[in-house]
């Protein structure tokens, strides 16, 4: 059902059915109510449409209506419809935080025309709200995750809640998607964050060595064991453990990690003591756990320990209007290590790398960012996409030129530092053109500068 952009109250059959009649020639979604009680239950802090509402109501008054309603969220938009002669009321309701008032009868053109402004102010409140948090999220130290696609938007808020509670986590996602980094900033971003971070990539280690690996060992518990070694896990007492292709684990291991995590205890391979740990896992995996662990080539049960959260995150495939963004990040990150100049993309050469299907994910992205950096330009045609022209096949032309467009302006806000002025200049539009385009794709100048 699509959310309406305007509710509106009135007990009036009549009028609410002539005011539905306006709004939906002029492509305005509406609701109608008759009680204010029932339109409240419809409304909530992110409504993103406006409010409408007779003043004279018998259950609830218009200013009564307009006061629950500033309660949740005092940007949301509430007009007035008013009787004739009774500006004073109007007056009172301005005074209290209502958008605007209409004196009935009321001319459509007026009424359309103060409705859409109300709506622009609306989804203004909402988006800066939107970028407020976003640069809150970017101004936290330590590791930081990059994007602003609504998938991975998605990711942010499943784990977001999840920082300061020690619940297990899953994460799923094709190689070089950023499992590594998400946990890093997870971690960091923690109670837990004061403690070691522990990874260890679980395919990585011979399986003779990884029970030693996540359990240490006491001095002769084995041949060259010629004194204490503290596993990964116990290392990461009150921090965080990271496993990764954790479906690479053996099943004899995997019994006693199960352990671990019911008993929150340790023993060293040689020793008959056990060590108690306080420790968060973080898992992470590219295959269907569930299907392994259905199959019996993963043990349930410790699946279901590890999985109390599961955070898919999106290939980069699927999260394209970040490309851009992430690969200017890289650019920089190179650009200092081996002390070159950052050279900006041009509008077209980051179309081609939105263009790309990027079976690497973002650790592919981040390799051809440093060489970038090293081999200049050049380094970008070794990438040309094979796979461009199905790619380009299955979106339409307005979805092409949007990412062009968007492109564009990220790589000029990036060339510029965020100054708007320059912005234009180097774009060639107006302010007010930039501001709308920038609107429409999300960016931010805070995000530009230095």
């Amino acid at each position: 059902m699509t959310e309406p952009s305007v509710i509106f109250v009135d007990d009036d059959p009549h009028i609410r059915q002539a005011i539905a009649q306006t709004l939906t020639l002029e492509e305005l979604p509406v609701s109608c109510f008759e009680d204010g009680p029932s339109a409240l239950k419809r409304i909530s802090a992110d409504y993103d449409g406006v409010v409408l509402c007779d003043y004279n109501m018998p259950e609830m008054t218009g200013l009564q209506m307009l006061e629950r309603i500033r309660a949740m969220d005092e940007t949301i938009p509430v007009i007035i419809l008013t009787g004739q002669g009774d500006i004073s009321t109007a007056v009172t309701a301005m005074q209290q935080g209502a958008y605007d008032f209409i004196e009935k009868p009321f001319d459509q053109d007026e009424l359309i025309e103060l409705l859409r402004h109300a709506l622009e102010k609306r989804h203004l409140a909402l988006e800066n709200r939107r970028l407020k948090a976003q640069l809150r999220h970017l101004a936290r130290p330590g590791p930081r995750i990059l994007g602003d696609s609504p998938s991975m938007q998605k990711v942010m808020a499943t784990i977001d809640p999840l920082l300061d509670i020690s619940a297990n986590i899953l994460l799923h996602g094709e190689t070089g998607s950023g499992k590594d980094a998400l946990a890093r900033y997870i971690h960091e971003n923690s109670a837990r964050s004061a403690h070691n971070f522990v990874a260890i990539n679980c395919g990585a280690v011979p399986e003779n060595l990884i029970e030693s690996e996540l359990f240490g060992h006491e001095a002769g518990a084995f041949t060259g064991a010629d004194k204490r070694r503290i596993g990964k896990i116990e290392h990461a007492h009150k921090g965080t453990l990271f496993l990764d292709e954790v479906e690479s684990m053996p099943m004899a291991l995997q019994v006693k990690l199960l352990r671990v995590l019911e008993e929150q205890r340790v023993e060293r391979l040689g020793s008959n003591q056990v060590q108690e740990v306080d420790v968060r896992i973080i898992a992470a995996t590219k295959a269907d756990l569930k299907k392994l662990s259905d199959d019996g080539e993963f043990r349930s049960d410790l699946y279901y320990r590890l999985n109390v959260v599961k955070v898919d995150i999106p290939p980069l495939r699927e999260r394209k209007d970040d490309i851009p963004v992430l690969f200017h990040h890289f650019v920089l990150i190179a650009a200092a290590r081996y002390d070159r100049e950052s050279i900006p993309l041009d509008a077209g050469q980051a179309a081609r790398l939105m263009q790309h299907s990027w079976p690497g994910n973002v650790r592919e992205l981040r390799n051809l960012a440093e060489r970038y950096v090293l081999l200049g330009p050049a380094a970008l045609s070794e990438n040309e996409p094979n796979d461009t022209a199905s790619v380009a096949g299955r979106q339409t032309l307005g979805e092409m030129m949007d990412g062009f467009e968007r492109s564009a302006i990220v790589n000029a806000l990036n060339t510029c530092h965020g100054s708007i002025k320059d912005t234009m200049v180097q774009l060639g539009i107006a302010r007010k053109t930039l501001y709308d385009k920038m609107r429409k794709h999300g960016l931010d100048k805070a995000q530009f500068k230095d």
